[in-house]
């Protein structure tokens, strides 16, 4: 076929809320010749609060249309189809060609114009026949879709789709099946009130009047027993949200997290089944843990507390030691808490090999342990002469290098002749230490600061990727402190790049590129909406649509 333009929209007669609606399609880059290659998602919540809802009013849908070519689908707030019924099995055989399958989620990105993608975009109830389908593989259906939106938030909350071949077509359907989305929308709203009382329920036996650390988070609320308020601080709120809304199919998980206080403890994460809240039960571990011994300054760039004891075993058994990790991870400080005390003569893989013996170097200074910094870039020259100093047992020698992964065979070769090794990760997987080490960062940059990081500023510094590890997070406190000594922190106050990672987090990419082409719009613009607008080649509709839809306000787009 032809490459759709403009004019391809205009010569099909389409209405005017399907001709929208290709646009949009055309616009994202979508051809109408795909094919639906989706790849259904498991990770969701099979028994959430909608399915529970909509589950009686599915059954007695699929009753009803017994016999019939008609199929029922049910998708979730973020486009995913979540259950669909059939009249007769073959049906099903259909919508599997059609990638129709649970799992997969509709947008208009990525399946063009159809009764789920478009009434999630626009969010009112569309008929979709036969031939208005952008994709190809869709116009052999006809469908009718409309929004379940909550009557306590005003939230959608999912859509309810009628589907059929197009040759059973009937106007009928659309007013039967906003009859069947009302049902549901009461039950939800019965739903949600006992799914308050159950989640209370939950949170009441496992809190026992208040005497165990237990919380539990649901959209716009949190309980909190006093054990847990005399715990966490509101940036660990922020950081308990994240890491609940993160949960592998909303399944129990146990982490290790390091409170803003600097204590460690044992959060063990619990769904809530048919309420959408998780309950997180806190333990403080630090009666069966073995002390950190004394003696030993703890710096805000170590890797974690734990890793005390693992550094004084290694320092009295004087094997070689490996300690790897990304740039900014802590590895120096690592070295340093290892070595200190002791006479050190270190190699840097940027010296010449032939500048000075090694071997001279060591008896010059007297050294009883080497340091040798960055493995992975040495010479073959400098592996040599490393490589010896493995075999020397008057020497204690520790090396520094990236991920053992990304090394090298040759120098992969020599890590491992280490058995000893201390592997750092990387920031952006250790989220559960951000509060504790933004209080020991603060402390070491400058103690007589007084500030309290909020639940938002925390989310974003937990959305944010942290190629830079440590460093960058020492960057970014320095930016911080730059221009504030005391008080809240919030998100205004973090450099420009973590407000946007906050802001983006969980979009798709097509999403975020979208998000990023109408916050450079608006700031070319300064601000005015209706200019942007036209420089994007939209609708103002569209343009006041998108940017609630991409939650973009006005510090985002730099007029706030």
């Amino acid at each position: 076929m032809r490459t759709p333009d403009e004019s391809f929209i205009a010569e099909a007669g389409l209405r005017p809320e399907i001709s929208q609606s290709w646009r949009r399609s055309l616009l994202s880059g979508l051809r109408p010749d795909t094919a639906l290659a989706l790849e259904p998602s498991e990770d969701f919540d099979r028994r959430g609060r909608l399915q529970t809802a909509a589950a009686p009013v599915l059954d007695q849908l699929a009753a009803e249309l017994a016999g019939s070519g008609f199929g029922i689908l049910l998708a979730d707030s973020r486009a995913r189809i979540v259950d669909r019924r059939f009249g007769v099995d073959h049906l099903a055989g259909a919508f599997d060609r059609a990638g129709v399958v649970v799992g997969s989620r509709f947008l208009e990105e990525n399946t063009g114009t159809n009764s789920i993608a478009t009434v999630f975009e626009i969010r009112r109830g569309v008929t979709v026949r036969g031939e208005e389908h952008y994709i190809e593989a869709l116009k052999a259906f006809t469908c009718y879709g409309h929004p379940l939106v909550s009557r306590v938030t005003g939230r959608l909350e999912g859509v309810l789709d009628i589907s059929c071949p197009a040759e059973l077509a009937n106007p009928l359907l659309a007013p039967y099946l906003v009859r069947a989305a009302r049902e549901i929308e009461q039950r939800l709203l019965q739903g949600a009130r006992e799914s308050e009382q159950r989640l209370l329920a939950a949170y009441q036996s496992a809190s026992v009047g208040g005497r165990r650390a237990v919380a539990a988070l649901t959209e716009g609320v949190v309980m909190a027993s006093s054990a847990a308020m005399e715990l966490l601080e509101p940036s660990d709120h922020a950081l308990l949200r994240c890491l609940a809304a993160e949960l592998p199919a909303r399944r129990p998980a146990r982490r290790e997290l390091r409170l803003s206080s600097g204590r460690t403890v044992v959060a063990d994460f619990r769904p809530v089944p048919g309420t959408g809240g998780v309950l997180v039960a806190l333990d403080d571990p630090e009666q069966t843990r073995a002390a950190v011994p004394r003696g030993r300054e703890r710096t805000a760039a170590a890797p974690s507390a734990e890793y005390g004891g693992e550094l004084e075993r290694h320092r009295l058994a004087r094997r070689p030691v490996l300690v790897s990790g990304e740039p900014g991870t802590g590895r120096t400080t690592a070295v340093a808490a290892l070595t200190r005390g002791r006479s050190v003569c270190r190699l840097d893989a940027v010296e010449p090999a032939g500048a000075l013996d090694l071997a001279e170097r060591i008896e010059a200074v007297g050294a009883d342990v080497v340091v040798v910094e960055d493995l992975q870039l040495l010479s073959p020259a400098q592996l040599a002469q490393v490589a010896r100093l493995l075999g020397r047992g008057d020497l204690w020698t520790v090396l520094t290098s990236a991920p053992v992964p990304e090394l090298g065979p040759e120098h992969a070769a020599l890590a491992a002749r280490c058995l000893a090794r201390i592997d750092l990760p990387p920031l952006r997987a250790r989220r559960e230490e951000l509060p504790s080490l933004v209080n020991e960062f603060v402390a070491r940059l400058r103690p007589e600061a007084r500030l309290r990081f909020t639940a938002q500023a925390m989310q974003a510094l937990a959305a944010h990727s942290w190629r830079g590890n440590l460093h960058e997070l020492r960057e970014v406190l320095l930016h911080v402190l730059e221009n504030r000594s005391a008080g809240d922190v919030t998100r205004r106050d973090l450099p420009p790049t973590l407000r946007e990672a906050a802001r983006t987090r969980g979009l798709s990419l097509l999403e975020r590129v979208e998000y990023e082409a109408i916050v450079t719009a608006l700031r070319d613009c300064s601000g005015n909406k209706v200019h942007a607008a036209r420089r994007l080649g939209l609708s103002r509709a569209t343009l006041y649509r998108r940017i609630r839809a991409l939650g973009i306000d006005d510090t985002a787009a730099g007029t706030g």
